[in-house]
Order: structure tokens, then sequence, then C-alpha cells
């Protein structure tokens, strides 16, 4: 039979769409339709799959037969299901009518025999693993079924960096009302927000180690579910110092194994054409992270009040930490052109964890200029990044004159434009490696982007041209926007040159990136108390480490696969 004829999901369709419309329940059909959404909706969706059944052509040869269900009592509702040849009835032609009285035509003309309905006994429904065979809706469901493991984990990992920097800002907004509430000076409230790099700086070079032994992802794990945790102690520990200290420390060691974790998962899932976007994306969850930090943290501190913004924020981690389980563990190793599977011991002894401590080539890592290109980089991009986080909305609002809350929504723009160039720029770096230029030339574009054009954007605003403060805020949204380049420059450059090593690479630049946070700071500080000056305080140190830093970038900075060897050490 050549016609293409009615599906199950089409005939159940209709009948939920002509209960809809004829429904006593509403005066017109309109407002039918709208009592009734669900239903509607239910209906547009299963006659979207209709057309994949429908180029079935139920023909003979093609060992399917049709059998009435008996699911409903009116005639036109004897619905047909389509069935494999294993279950065939050889008294049943292939042929398909959707109405009890075309059933009886089709028996007449084929000479069977009459069958009282009433009698006739109800065939078995399929097996619900032949049905999802043959219907394909099962097996596109849910959405995200098909899509390769290695993006999933890359989806779920830049969640995780998306939620640890909405647990980093947090706290820089909750410190006004406890600042009011236990009576801090601001020595006391810096001491609490500088306790997080102690805790950061401390587990960069542990979190490596332990994400090479591990794997990234089982350490990713355990630093969110212990960042999370620790967010969520801040409110019960905050009128004992040592124990809020303790917290924020606990939250900088989750969040500080977390980048060498996310360069392991990335080195051992993600082939190399596709490294810059994967990178991009991960770490750019971090600028969107600051950005829903800054967007929600008042109105739920007004809302409710201080506490709940770290308790509603710590169950994100928790829930993402639970939703994490579920995802498969396996993991794929790219090694040049060859892809191997494996699975971390979680079950090392003392004996071996020291070994393995003992087998890492330091002596070798610090023999490369390379890796000594990296660690300075780091550092000076670190600086520009940190100085002007914890400065910039002050800057906004004492030098700019901005009120306070254009000062809070000024300070948001600069981590929402990375977002959008941190796309742009992982887009272009793959491009260009795809089309046959070479890697460590591609890194080293996008990192003399990631700081030429932050230095020369602070440069303009730092002298007195006469702009107005709109266009300094446009200046330096721009430039530190750009300076978003480096997450397919410098943080692309540990996968590159050895993806086994690279948590562990990672951990000793990020160790000393970590430095600024705590020192560059407070130089920060104590330079604009000296100087009176936003230019020399400010400006000045990040123009120079990101000017330097580019110069020994361009020098020494490399993309070739190096052996690191425990003999050469």
């Amino acid at each position: 039979m050549k016609t293409i004829l009615p599906t199950v999901r089409a005939t159940q369709a209709l009948f939920f769409l002509h209960r809809v419309l004829l429904s006593p329940s509403s005066s017109s059909s309109i407002q039918a339709i709208i009592l009734h959404f669900p239903f509607c909706f239910f209906f547009l969706l299963l006659l979207s799959l209709t057309p994949t059944m429908a180029r079935l052509t139920l023909r003979p040869h093609n060992h399917f037969f049709s059998s009435p269900i008996y699911a409903h009592k009116q005639p036109f509702l004897s619905v047909y299901t389509i069935f494999p040849h294993h279950h065939q009835n050889p008294l049943i032609k292939s042929r398909v009518k959707c109405s009890a009285s075309g059933t009886e035509r089709v028996r007449e003309s084929k000479k069977l025999p009459p069958k009282d309905p009433i009698e006739d006994p109800k065939p078995q429904l399929p097996i619900p693993e032949v049905l999802s065979t043959e219907t394909g809706f099962e097996q596109n469901w849910p959405p995200w079924k098909n899509i390769p493991q290695r993006y999933k984990l890359i989806g779920a990992t830049s969640l995780a960096f998306v939620i640890c920097n909405m647990d980093k800002v947090n706290l820089s907004i909750a410190i006004i009302p406890m600042s009011h509430q236990f009576g801090w000076s601001s020595s006391v409230a810096g001491l609490v927000q500088s306790s997080f790099f102690w805790g950061y700086a401390l587990s960069q070079l542990p979190g490596g180690w332990l994400s090479k032994i591990f794997g990234g992802r089982k350490v990713l794990e355990i630093g969110v579910f212990t960042w999370s945790f620790a967010t969520a102690l801040v409110p019960l520990l905050a009128g004992f110092m040592p124990g809020l200290i303790f917290s924020r420390i606990l939250v900088g060691i989750g969040e500080g194994v977390s980048p060498s974790a996310a360069t392991d998962l990335i080195a051992r899932t993600i082939p190399v054409k596709e490294r810059s976007r994967a990178v991009g994306f991960v770490f750019g969850g971090l600028s969107l992270g600051s950005v829903m930090g800054l967007l929600l943290a008042p109105p739920i501190i007004e809302t409710f009040n201080w506490e709940s913004v770290f308790y509603l924020f710590g169950l994100l981690g928790v829930g993402w930490f639970v939703g994490f389980q579920f995802l498969n563990e396996e993991e794929v190793s790219y090694k040049g052109n060859e892809i191997s599977t494996s699975h971390k011991s979680e079950n090392a002894t003392k004996e071996e964890l020291g070994s393995s401590l003992k087998e890492i080539p330091w002596k070798s890592f610090f023999q490369s200029p390379a890796v000594w290109a990296m660690i300075y980089t780091h550092f000076c991009g670190s600086w520009g990044h940190y100085t002007c986080l914890s400065w910039l909305p002050t800057y906004f609002s004492e030098a700019l004159s901005l009120n306070l809350t254009e000062a809070a929504w000024v300070s948001i723009l600069p981590p929402l434009a990375s977002i959008v160039v941190t796309s742009l720029a992982s887009q272009f770096a793959d491009y260009l490696i795809t089309n046959g230029v070479d890697t460590t030339t591609v890194r080293k574009i996008c990192q003399t982007i990631a700081f030429v054009a932050p230095a020369i954007c602070m440069t303009l605003s730092s002298v007195d041209i006469g702009l107005p403060p709109w266009e300094i805020v446009g200046i330096l949204t721009a430039g530190l926007a750009l300076s978003s380049f480096a997450l397919s420059g410098l943080y692309c450059t540990h996968q590159d040159i050895s993806p086994e090593y690279a948590s562990i690479l990672l951990g000793i630049t990020n160790t000393v990136g970590a430095v600024p946070g705590i020192v560059g700071v407070a130089l920060t500080g104590f330079l604009l108390d000296s100087t009176h000056s936003w230019t020399m305080s400010l400006f000045v140190p990040s123009i120079f480490f990101y000017l330097t830093g580019t110069v020994v970038w361009l020098a020494f900075a490399s993309s070739e696969p190096q052996t690191f060897r425990k003999e050469d050490s």
C-alpha cells in the first residue's frame, strides 16, 4: 500500500486536540486551548514526530503487520501499531485502516471469518524494547542523550566554574552588611576577603598532583563539594573570626584545585583542534559566574538577609555535585592521533602516592624555557586581573564620581564583555589551527592581544585627555574584555606541551599567579595611600607587567609537545 497512513502518535494527538476544542469547560476554542495548553503542546510535540514514522511504507515485503489496540471504546479510536516481522500473524495482511468499519471491509475482501469485537481477545502489546527500536522517539530522549560524552563533561565543568566565581564574589557584596552587623573595620574586612587567596595559593600544586594521580574529574567534584560546603558554613561561623577565616580558606582550597582538575580533564578528553574552544568555554564560566554573582547577590540580600546568599549559592554547588555523579566516568585521552581510555585508581596507598610524587620530573619542568615563560606570563596576567577586580569599583566610584549603584553596575561590564570575547577568541584560535597555522604562533598571537590591548586601554584611561567618565568606562571594559584572549593563549599551552602533566604545570603557574591576589591588592592600596594617584597605584604596575609579560611570552613561549623525563631531573 503506497499511501502514507497515520501513526499511533498522530491518532492519539488528534484525540487530545479533539477533546481540547470540544471541552465544555470553556466558551470558545481559543479559551479551551489556553486552558488545556499542556494537551496542545503535547499534540504539537507528537505531531512533529509523525513524519519520521510516516516514511515507513507499509508493504508485505517490509516484514511489518498491523494489529488493533482496543485502548478506547470509540470506534474511530481503533488504533494500529506496527510490530516486527517475528510477531507476524499469518491471518492478518499488511493493510491498515483507522476505523472499525474499515477493518470489517478488509476482512470481507480477504474472506476472513468475522469476529465478535466483544469476544475478540486483545492482542499482546509489544515489549518496550521492540517499540522503542521502531519509533525512534525513545532513542532521542532526553535531548542530550546522543551528545558526545566529552561535550557533556566540558559543559558540566563550565557550569562548575560559573558556581565557582559566584561563590568567590558573593563575599564582596555581603561584606558590607556583615561589617555593619559585627562592627568590623576596613582592615578586618580586608583580612576576611584576602583569606580566600591563602587557601587558593596553597592548593594549586596539590591540586595538580592529585589530578595527575586520580584524574581531573574526581578532583573537580571533590573541590566543588568542598567549596560549596564551606560557603554554606560562613553564616554559622561569621561571629567567630578564626572559624570564619578557616571557612574562607577552605573555599579557596576547593576553588584552587579546580583549574588544575579542569585542565587535566580537557587534556584527556579534547583533541587539540577543539582545545581552544573547550578551554574558552570552561574558563569563560568564571566571567559568567562573576556577572551572575554580582547580579543575584544584592537582591537576595535585600529580600532576605546576607546569610541567605551563602546558603543558596552553597546549595547550587551541592546540587551540581549530585548531578555530576550521573555522568559517565570514562575518560578519553588524546595523545597525538591515538585515543585511549583510562580509569583512575581511587585506592592508592600512601606508599604509592609518595612514589608518584617522586616520579614527577620537577627538575625537568624548571629546565624548560617554555615553562618559565608560562610562569611569568601567568603572574603578569593575574596582577592586572586581581588588582582590577578588587579596586575598579572603588575607582569608578571615587575617580569617576559615580554613585554606588552606578559603580556596581559598571563593575559588571568587564566580565560581561569577556563572555563575548572568549567565544570569539576560541573560535578564532581553533580556526587558525584547523587551517594549518602553527599552534605556537596561534598561542602567541592570542596572548599578545590579551596583554597589549588592556595595556593600551589603561594608558588611555590614565592620561588626562579630557575623556568623560563613561568613555573611560568603555575603554577599560574593552581592554579587560580583550584580556580574555589569554584563554586561547596561555591557558591552552599547558595541555599543548604535555597533556600528561598539564594539571601539574597549571598548578605551578597558578601558584605563582595567586601571589598578586595577596600582594598586589594590598600593594595597590598602600601606593594609593602614599601617592593619592590611581595612575601610579593601579594602572602603571599593571601596564608594566602586561608589557614585560608580552616580551617574555613572544621570546620563550612554545606549544611544541615536550617530553619531561624523570632521569633528566
